[in-house]
């Protein structure tokens, strides 16, 4: 009987620590990517990592990790209001991610002209992942080509520029986001939270996305 017991004592002991390390292995194995680079405007970029970040935290969002995307090779960036930020990632490495998300800043042209990026993003398009855009960053979307046919919105105001600019895309005016087949494009400042909550709805669900906003305690101040 002792015999029995302690094989099977033994036989628990193992499968527990096989539990043990399975849990203790395990890690953030789906990635958001956000583009970075100097001159990025701070919310554009804070409001997603902020939103993903508290997500991450939570054992139902565990999977999921924010990495930084540099499209240069250096280590940092400074943003146009002179936040110093450190990347996760380069642009060079194309790293795998589940989510993308390109922001904006005042001067867009080195991105609108970067072919690197533009074709990382039709990649990302093609293996069925999440796009997303805040502010003037639809505009980096929509000279990728991967916006034709597809509703989309930009700043509040930049609207009929974005249409003349790019005609293929459905342009959406006064609204604060677009979701169009896996495409989210939203204004920027602080509609990038509220972008970034309704992205996480569409990841993790409603009860989820407000369990952060809560967090935020962003109900305190905006209505959605």
């Amino acid at each position: 009987m002792f015999s029995r017991s302690a094989r099977f004592l033994k036989t628990i002991s193992m499968a527990l620590l096989l539990c043990l390390f399975c849990v203790g292995s395990y890690g953030a194995d789906k990635k958001i990517g956000i583009i970075v680079f100097d001159g990025v405007l701070t919310s554009d970029i804070t409001a997603p990592a902020e939103v993903f970040g508290i997500a991450s935290k939570q054992s139902w969002f565990s999977s999921y990790e924010v990495i930084l995307i540099n499209v240069g090779s250096e280590d940092f960036i400074s943003t146009e209001e002179g936040l110093g930020i450190k990347v996760d990632a380069y642009l060079s490495d194309l790293p795998q991610v589940d989510v993308l998300l390109v922001p904006s800043a005042y001067d867009m042209a080195a991105l609108l002209g970067n072919k690197e990026l533009l074709q990382y993003i039709v990649s990302v398009r093609n293996a069925g992942k999440w796009l997303a855009s805040n502010c003037s960053g639809a505009f980096v979307l929509a000279e990728s080509g991967v916006l034709d046919g597809k509703s989309a919105t930009t700043w509040y105001g930049g609207e009929s520029s974005f249409q003349r600019a790019y005609p293929k895309v459905k342009v959406q005016h006064n609204a604060n986001y677009v979701i169009d087949d896996k495409i989210i494009s939203s204004n920027g400042s602080l509609v990038s939270y509220q972008a970034a909550l309704v992205l996480l709805e569409q990841l993790a669900g409603p009860s989820k996305a407000k369990e952060v906003k809560d967090t935020l305690q962003l109900g305190r101040l905006l209505n959605f």
